[in-house]
């Protein structure tokens, strides 16, 4: 089992007693420090150089993301703590960032704790476009978890998504199919809030590329001639969304 050296930086000591206390239901975890001033922290995470991080991101004379600036250069895999709303726990989600939600569940903390072992390490481009979602700021990409770790692509690039048991298909412009280990309702979860619908228990459309709808048979046909049902409690809705008559 791997030792995962970890380092805790919240403002509020409450918060990182009980992260510390939950930590140690997971012997592969070792609380290395705990700091509530991210100044402070800096100076022992050069000289201790954790495996993983967990931060808090909204803090007092130094950010979360002004405190990763400043340690980009040290491989760490980093697990955000917050407290922020649903809009910004969809923009971690939209790209593909590790983040708790106070207080703590246990087998979310779990399942960070497995990606740390893997090595997943957020990138300079991942924590770009995150912060450009939290400032209200348009984004036309999405990250993809693949087998060679994150890849971009652009929102506009997907005629739909289509359910593959525990997986989900990306089928895109160009015919290729992006296999992703995310369930529907996962991607859904990222995509409603943009021009897409799901329209039925197996797919998710783009709403930029429907060529037709066929109201008799509910069958939409999408730009590359695909015809995918339209689920009956699904129709209306998506009429509403054209304004069809």
């Amino acid at each position: 089992m791997r030792t995962l050296k970890t380092i805790i930086i919240d403002d509020e000591i409450d918060c990182i007693k009980l992260l510390a206390l939950e930590l140690q239901h997971f012997p592969q975890v070792v609380v290395e420090a705990t700091f509530t001033d991210p100044l402070v922290a800096l100076e022992a995470i050069e000289l201790i150089q954790p495996d993983l991080l967990f931060l808090d991101i909204e803090m007092p004379v130094m950010s979360g993301f002004d405190l990763i600036e400043k340690i980009k250069h040290l491989n760490i895999n980093i697990v955000f703590v917050t407290a922020y709303n649903q809009f910004a726990i969809k923009a971690f989600r939209f790209n593909a960032l590790d983040y708790l939600l106070k207080p703590v569940e246990q087998e979310d903390l779990k399942a960070s704790i497995t990606k740390a072992e893997e090595n997943i390490k957020p990138t300079a481009a991942q924590l770009n476009m995150l912060q450009k979602q939290l400032r209200g700021e348009p984004v036309d990409k999405i990250a993809i978890p693949t087998q060679k770790g994150i890849s971009f692509i652009s929102l506009n690039e997907i005629l739909y998504a289509e359910s593959s048991s525990n997986y989900t298909n990306l089928l895109m412009l160009d015919n290729r199919k992006l296999l992703i280990s995310k369930t529907l309702k996962e991607v859904q979860s990222v995509l409603e809030d943009s021009h897409f619908l799901r329209i039925h228990r197996q797919y998710i459309i783009n709403l930029n590329h429907v060529k037709q709808l066929n109201r008799n048979d509910s069958i939409v046909t999408m730009l590359n001639n695909d015809e995918l049902p339209v689920a009956r409690t699904q129709k209306e809705l998506l009429i509403e969304k054209y304004k069809w008559f």
